[in-house]
């Protein structure tokens, strides 16, 4: 009995009921909002709340006023110090120190001083602040770390690369020779060229070959003197008119 009715009560599978309940969706909205006149959006405009600005307290803010500090009496040496040494020295390079200790670098000051050449120590605050107001500002590039400066009167960048070859914890940075900065691979080109010492013996032995040639040909018999002299004058003219003959077939 319990089976049959539970069998009849019971949905059974694939039937539908007869009657469903169907969910109609909302009718779309045909009344939209009217944009607001001209002169209402004017006078929301002008009639607009505006807070006044909140102050803050005292401090919380950074000034926006530079506060400049003055050099005291030892930066304001240093800086002399610096710009007779930019104004007498015509090779002053930096080098980078990693970590060397004392002993090495006294045998290094050592070795350098045979040659001229002096090494000094400027803290790198004072002498950024002097290059920054110089014709030098773009070596202030090159002070970054723990540097030493290696001057001297004059170039001396053989001697001065010779000596850093025995000292591998000091890195040449740049240079500045001869009012000029150079890279550390520009102070290596320089180094290859010859010394002006060199330059100025060949120049003074090709015009004593060229002085001595003519005088030696003025001091040969005159007929050989004109015969040279003819030869010339024909070779000039035999060029004139190798030059004027296609000259003249183009003209024709």
């Amino acid at each position: 009995m319990a089976a049959t009715l539970c069998s009849k009560l019971l949905p059974k599978q694939g039937w539908l009921p007869l009657t469903q309940s169907i969910r109609h969706g909302s009718k779309a909205v045909t009344r939209h909002r009217k944009p607001l006149h001209i002169q209402k959006q004017k006078l929301l405009a002008v009639t607009q709340y505006i807070p006044p600005a909140r102050e803050f307290p005292p401090g919380a803010y950074p000034s926006q006023t530079k506060h400049v500090q003055e050099d005291n009496d030892l930066t304001l040496l240093m800086k002399r110090e610096l710009k007779k040494l930019f104004e007498d020295c015509k090779m002053i390079a930096v080098v980078q120190n990693s970590s060397s200790s004392a002993e090495d670098m006294m045998t290094l000051r050592h070795r350098l001083y045979k040659h001229n050449i002096t090494v000094k120590f400027f803290p790198n605050k004072v002498v950024r602040s002097f290059l920054s107001d110089s014709i030098y500002c773009n070596m202030g590039l090159l002070f970054v770390g723990p540097t030493v400066m290696f001057v001297s009167k004059e170039p001396k960048v053989k001697e001065m690369l010779t000596t850093l070859r025995g000292s591998p914890q000091m890195t040449l940075l740049g240079a500045c020779i001869d009012n000029t900065l150079l890279s550390a691979q520009g102070i290596v080109s320089l180094s290859k060229l010859p010394s002006m010492t060199v330059i100025q013996g060949e120049v003074v032995s090709g015009l004593s070959m060229l002085t001595s040639h003519t005088a030696y040909l003025l001091q040969r018999h005159p007929a050989h003197l004109s015969q040279l002299l003819q030869q010339y004058i024909k070779q000039q003219t035999s060029d004139g008119s190798a030059e004027a003959a296609p000259k003249a077939e183009e003209a024709t």
